[in-house]
């Protein structure tokens, strides 16, 4: 083998955070450089989610837990969604098993095979962060879109 480990952190590239609702759909959309803790990347798209609307009681602002794996994990973290009235179910390093936290990760897993049907998330191709992110927003657009075409 020649060359570091291509599963090195310090990879170049650029990582995607989607938060999804219960469905799948994506609520909201970010990037990170590919050799940065996710965690980082985790407020400013928990920070762009739209109001949730209920059919019943009143209507809320935020949803009412945020489901995450180990990358996510912290004591700032969970403090912080704590502090907007939001639950952390974020997977905890060395005691949480893959199998409990995959009952809820195989919904955001299904989300990200959606965006790999998009050819220019795949493989990015454009050297500005603003551009690839509006292609982001774009692919998360059209997936709710199809995803409501189905359900009429």
């Amino acid at each position: 083998m020649t060359g570091p480990s291509p599963v090195d952190r310090g990879k170049p590239g650029s990582k995607l955070h989607v938060l999804s609702d219960a469905t799948g759909l994506p609520m909201a959309t970010g990037i990170s450089a590919g050799n940065t803790a996710d965690g980082d990347a985790m407020i400013p798209p928990v920070n762009a989610i739209p109001p949730v609307r209920s059919r019943r009681g009143p209507r809320r602002r935020k949803p009412a837990k945020l489901h995450g794996d180990k990358a996510y994990n912290s004591r700032e973290r969970r403090r912080w969604l704590r502090d907007r009235g939001i639950r952390p179910r974020l997977a905890r390093k060395d005691i949480e098993s893959k199998e409990r936290l995959g009952r809820h990760r195989w919904v955001i897993e299904r989300s990200m095979a959606w965006f790999t049907g998009y050819r220019r998330l795949t493989l990015r191709y454009q050297r500005r962060a603003d551009t690839f992110t509006a292609f982001l927003a774009l692919a998360a657009a059209l997936v709710c879109f199809k995803r409501l075409q189905q359900t009429n």
